[in-house]
């Protein structure tokens, strides 16, 4: 069987979370982060979003329909979507800057890491980055849905979790990195 056609299911799913992110952003940005329903309608179309990282993914591997598109343009709509709300809960002074910036630099040079040694392989999602991708889009969902004061306490301890996880599994990637641009060409 031939490579899998640009035009598949995955492909589409990620197409999908790409035109979600304006969606996303004009919707938070409407509701100031004090509308209730606007700020339930950004989390609704957050999550919606997310769901289709986790799903890409796994359609793309069970029914071989892997492309390079996919392993270009997935990272990137997962990064512009998670990147994104951070940036904007960070604007609302909902999150602190320096936690966006701790996360932002993970994601970015954990990207930058992967095109650095992809002609020498593929360094693949670990168990811990889907731990980390699964923390990160709980939290953000947490800190978008409009919960009583309560409820809504919880929310720093999923970012703190988050963030701690973040952090560990780009050390992970950097050792991984590495070990595979020291590992000789084959």
């Amino acid at each position: 069987m031939g490579p899998a056609p640009i035009l598949n299911a995955a492909n589409a799913l990620t197409a999908v979370r790409i035109v979600l992110v304006p969606v996303f952003v004009a919707l938070t940005i409407a509701s100031h982060m004090t509308d209730s329903s606007l700020r339930i309608a950004a989390c609704v179309t957050f999550f919606v979003a997310s769901v289709t990282d986790f799903a890409d993914g796994w359609i793309a591997r069970t029914w071989d329909m892997v492309t390079s598109f996919g392993k270009v343009a997935d990272p990137i709509a997962d990064k512009a979507l998670t990147g994104t709300a951070f940036v904007l809960l960070s604007a609302y002074g909902v999150l602190p800057w320096w936690v966006t910036i701790v996360i932002l630099g993970r994601e970015i040079g954990v990207t930058a890491l992967r095109f650095w040694v992809i002609r020498r392989g593929v360094i693949a999602a670990s168990r811990g980055g889907k731990i980390k991708t699964a923390l990160q889009t709980l939290a953000i969902v947490w800190y978008l849905w409009p919960f009583n004061s309560g409820l809504a306490s919880v929310g720093p301890y999923l970012m703190a979790a988050t963030l701690i996880v973040t952090v560990v599994t780009g050390g992970d990637y950097i050792a991984r990195a590495l070990r595979l641009r020291r590992a000789p060409t084959p």
